[in-house]
């Protein structure tokens, strides 16, 4: 049983303000002045899941030979609020990696939340992206499944399971149900078929793959995989490895971010 109770009316308390915590107030903390590189694409981001799905992007369109999406990649330190400078809400007022300019425009173009980063870049070079009506609506039921799913994993199962300062019963079990739920859809959909959106490789992969390929790999929050069972989702499991295999993956996940101080 928990002693809390709640309040006629939330009220934060202002002693744990910090550079980096969560407030409930948007807006910039402090002035900052974020480094501009020559390349094309200036990105700001970090190895998070939603960080990565942009890498594997800038790493394909690298693959595919496409030198107008060449690209600098910073270093956002969310633990230390840089997430929180004038520069970078001036990109993302939401204050999350990944952002990114896109400089090449006579205008530079600001564009932020990963999935909107992957269709930008998509419709950009016309690459990843299915034409036909019929096959780029089911990758876009994926994709914007994706972007309403994951922070049940994240924010949800993964905070709470990896993360919280307590274990609470309640919480994980409620998120590790609805985790689960999840993978054994994923492992359903991908039973006859190798990719997300059928039998072409496109931007849902690389945006579902950084949460829920690297979570049955064993890749995020502890031992969260032997919790979960993840060996019992084969299906997902062999699309998973199946992605990891590509030479653009394996270059995002090693990729080196600069420093922006």
């Amino acid at each position: 049983m928990s002693n809390y109770e709640v309040s006629k009316v939330w009220e934060w308390n202002e002693e744990e303000k910090s550079k980096s915590g969560n407030q409930p107030v948007a807006g910039s903390r402090f002035e900052q002045e974020l480094p501009v590189g020559e390349k094309p694409l200036q990105v700001y981001s970090l190895g998070t899941p939603n960080g990565i799905k942009v890498a594997i992007m800038l790493e394909e369109l690298k693959e595919a030979g496409i030198e107008k999406a060449d690209y600098d990649l910073y270093l956002i330190n969310i633990s230390e609020g840089d997430q929180f400078g004038s520069d970078f809400v001036k990109i993302n007022p939401n204050s999350k990696i990944p952002a990114m300019m896109d400089c090449s425009a006579d205008e530079p173009i600001r564009v932020f939340e990963s999935v909107s980063i992957l269709l930008y870049l998509a419709e950009k070079f016309e690459q990843f992206l299915p034409t036909k009506l019929a096959e780029r609506t089911e990758l876009m039921n994926w994709l914007f499944w994706q972007t309403g799913a994951a922070p049940y994993v994240g924010g949800g199962f993964g905070h709470f399971y990896n993360y919280a300062p307590t274990k609470q019963e309640y919480p994980i079990d409620r998120f590790t149900m609805e985790t689960k739920r999840q993978l054994d859809l994923l492992d359903k959909h991908l039973a006859d078929k190798p990719y997300i959106g059928g039998n072409e490789y496109t931007i849902a992969d690389m945006a579902i793959w950084p949460w829920y390929g690297r979570l049955v790999q064993g890749e995020l929050y502890g031992d969260a995989a032997e919790f979960l069972k993840a060996n019992e989702y084969t299906h997902l499991l062999e699309w998973a490895d199946r992605i990891q295999e590509r030479p653009a993956v394996k270059r995002a996940l090693e990729v080196e971010y600069k420093d922006i101080k």
